[in-house]
């Protein structure tokens, strides 16, 4: 005998049958909208925190392609049997979806928010791939609990692999926390301020998906509750995928406009933050001495190349021009 019912397994009646499709498309539209928006923001930022936009464009495309599929699983998972919509067998996949999404897109989670941090080097490496790897985990280990044992059906099981991922998740806490406050002494205090509250929100919403894994714990899920759970996490996700994205981007231009300002680096535009100018464009200048980037501790410096490499590089240069 399994402890409680299978909750995707609900029969539900017209409007909350309604609210959860509402719920689904209305996701699925926000973050396809932040997938263009990622798309034509890329050349916004400056090239060192290039990569956290791009994983906010990997993240909304796989989370808008994963919301299409569960579309499909919700719209084909019931059938309108006299006025309330009953499961059939494709019902059981209306949740899963979700974590194959996460899956991917919550360890990319992570990486966006370190690539806008000040650490460098091995240590960012490292912390990197602890957090993602914990990610992943964390995802892995409240599927099992979740969806595969008992299909979801045994309290036991729903318990113990929950409190494995709020361990993961307790980790997660720790280190993208230390990261923030090692990082914020090194940019402007709007930057701070929006890196700050980036990770709020992104460990935040974290904390919305144990609650809503934890209901059949307590409860037997109903259709309400059901539906609950997916308008949640439907509401979860957008928040931190789309809310958290922008407040990265906005910490990436803020940064690329610091460094621009400060003559460490250069961009082809102005750059602009809530219709204010943060810097002017400054383009490359080929006749300045050639610079290479050098991690000393945990922070990015410049430093000039030597002279023996200026050297080769004009030779290399006459060699091309007499080509």
């Amino acid at each position: 005998m399994f402890d409680t019912p299978t909750p995707e397994l609900q029969t539900m009646p017209l409007g909350l049958y309604d609210l959860v499709t509402y719920a689904i498309v209305a996701a699925g539209f926000a973050l396809f909208a932040y997938f263009l928006y990622s798309w034509n923001s890329t050349g916004e930022v400056g090239v060192r925190y290039r990569p956290a936009v791009l994983a906010g464009l990997c993240i909304a495309g796989v989370a808008a392609l994963s919301y299409l599929v569960l579309y499909t699983k919700w719209d084909t998972g019931f059938d309108l049997v006299g006025g309330v919509y009953e499961p059939n067998a494709e019902a059981r996949s209306t949740l899963y979806p979700r974590y194959v999404d996460w899956s991917v897109t919550v360890p990319l989670l992570t990486a966006e928010l370190l690539a806008v941090c000040s650490i460098a080097g091995a240590r960012a490496r490292g912390l990197r791939l602890r957090t993602m790897t914990a990610a992943f985990l964390m995802i892995l280990t409240g599927f099992l609990g979740s969806q595969v044992l008992a299909q979801g059906r045994d309290v036991t099981a729903l318990v113990v692999w929950g409190l494995i991922s709020t361990a993961f998740y307790a980790y997660l806490y720790v280190a993208l926390i230390g990261a923030v406050r090692a990082s914020m002494s090194s940019m402007g205090v709007e930057a701070g301020r929006s890196l700050r509250n980036a990770a709020l929100v992104l460990l935040g919403t974290f904390g919305v998906y144990p609650l809503v894994y934890a209901v059949p714990v307590f409860v037997d899920v109903t259709p309400a509750w059901l539906a609950g759970m997916q308008v949640a996490y439907s509401a979860a996700d957008v928040l931190a995928k789309v809310g958290f994205g922008v407040l990265v981007h906005k910490v990436a231009k803020l940064r690329t406009a610091e460094d621009v300002a400060a003559g460490v680096d250069t961009h082809p535009e102005s750059v602009w933050v809530s219709s204010v100018r943060h810097s002017e464009a400054v383009l490359p200048d080929p006749r300045s001495e050639h610079r290479t980037t050098r991690f000393a501790g945990n922070t990015v410096d410049d430093a000039p190349v030597s002279a023996a490499a200026d050297a080769r590089h004009g030779a290399t240069r006459t060699t091309t021009g007499r080509s």
